[in-house]
C-alpha cells in the first residue's frame, strides 16, 4: 500500500509541474517580453557606441561606457548618485515616519476621520504631470501662495526652486505631500491586525503611551514597514517626473538624480549607449537595495 502511494505521488508531481507553468505561462510570456527582453537589450546596448539613426553602424566599445561613469562632467555620475541617495533616504525616513503618525491618528473610525483618509490618499491617486505644475506655482517666489504666506507671516521669503540649496527640499516635499497616501493605507492595514490584547495588557501593567508603541504596536508592524520601505525605495530612485516638470535637473544640477541623467543623456544628448550604461547601474542599485531590504525583513522575521 505504501508502495503504491508513492508511486501515485512521482507521477502526480510532473503534472501537477506541467499544470503551474501552462497556468503561469502568459504571465510569464508577457515578463520576459516587456521586462527581460528590454533589460537585456539596455545591457546589450550599454557596450556599444550606439548609432540611434542607423544601429547597424554602431562600433561595439566594451565597458567604456562604464569607465566614463567616473570620467564625465556637467554633471558627473557620483554626483547624480548622491542627489538619488539624498532624495531616497529622505522620502523613505520623512515617509516612513510621517506615514506611521498619520496612520496612529487615523486608525480610529468615524465619519470625520473617514474624510481624512479620503484626503490624505487623493493626492497619490493624482496625477504626478498635472500637481507638480501646479506646485511650481505655489514655489514661485514672486506671486506663489507659500511665499505670500511667508510674508504675511514675516518669515523671510526663499527662492525655492530657482536655489541650489532649496530646491531638492521643494521636491521633496512635494514628492511627500503625493507619495505618503499610499503608505498610510499600508500602515492602516497594519494597524487593523495589530493585537488588542497585548495593547491592553500593557497598559494593565503601567506602559504609557510612548512605551506601548515601542515595545508592542511597533513590533507587529515591522513586516508592513519593511514593504513600505522596499516600495519607497524602488519608486524614489526611478523617480523622473516630478524633476522634469519641477525644476529640470537644476539649478546648478541640484536635482539633477540619476534617472533625469539618464533621460539627458539618452533622449537629449542621444547618448543612447551611454544612457543604458546608466540605466543598468540604477538597475542594480536598486536590486541590491531590495536584496539587502529583504535579507533584513528576514532577520527581523525570524526575531519575531
Amino acid at each position: 500500500m505504501a508502495q503504491l502511494s508513492e508511486r501515485v505521488r512521482r507521477r502526480s508531481r510532473p503534472r501537477e509541474g506541467w499544470a503551474g507553468w501552462l497556468y503561469s505561462a502568459p504571465a510569464l510570456l508577457i515578463f520576459s517580453v516587456f521586462i527581460i527582453g528590454p533589460t537585456a537589450y539596455t545591457l546589450y546596448i550599454s557596450t556599444f557606441h550606439w548609432n540611434t539613426l542607423n544601429p547597424s553602424m554602431s562600433s561595439f566599445i566594451g565597458a567604456d561606457n562604464y569607465k566614463q561613469l567616473f570620467q564625465s562632467s556637467s554633471p558627473d555620475f557620483l554626483t547624480s548618485a548622491g542627489n538619488s541617495l539624498y532624495y531616497c533616504a529622505a522620502m523613505v525616513i520623512g515617509g516612513t515616519a510621517i506615514s506611521l503618525a498619520l496612520a496612529l491618528l487615523l486608525q480610529r473610525g468615524g465619519r470625520l476621520l473617514s474624510a481624512t483618509r479620503v484626503a490624505v490618499f487623493a493626492p497619490h491617486a493624482t496625477p504626478i504631470v498635472a500637481t507638480s505644475l501646479a506646485w511650481v506655482w505655489l514655489f514661485n517666489p514672486q506671486f506663489g501662495l507659500i511665499d505670500m504666506v511667508l510674508k504675511d507671516l514675516h518669515l523671510p521669503a526663499s527662492q525655492f526652486l530657482f536655489s541650489s540649496t532649496w530646491a531638492m527640499p521643494s521636491v521633496i516635499v512635494y514628492s511627500l505631500w503625493h507619495e505618503i497616501g499610499f503608505t498610510v493605507v499600508l500602515f492602516l492595514g497594519g494597524l487593523a491586525v495589530v493585537s488588542g490584547e497585548l495593547s491592553e495588557a500593557a497598559r494593565m501593567d503601567g506602559a504609557g503611551p510612548w512605551q506601548e508603541f515601542w515595545y508592542v504596536t511597533w513590533p507587529q508592524l515591522r513586516p508592513v514597514t519593511l514593504f513600505s520601505v522596499v516600495i519607497t525605495s524602488i519608486t524614489s530612485l526611478q523617480a523622473f517626473t516630478q524633476f522634469y516638470e519641477m525644476s529640470r535637473g537644476g539649478p546648478a544640477y541640484a536635482t539633477t538624480t540619476l534617472s533625469y541623467l539618464l533621460y539627458q543623456e539618452a533622449f537629449v544628448l542621444f547618448d543612447t549607449g551611454y544612457g543604458a550604461a546608466l540605466a543598468v547601474v540604477l538597475f542594480v542599485v536598486t536590486a541590491a537595495f531590495t536584496l539587502l531590504q529583504r535579507r533584513l525583513g528576514d532577520r527581523l522575521a525570524a526575531d519575531l
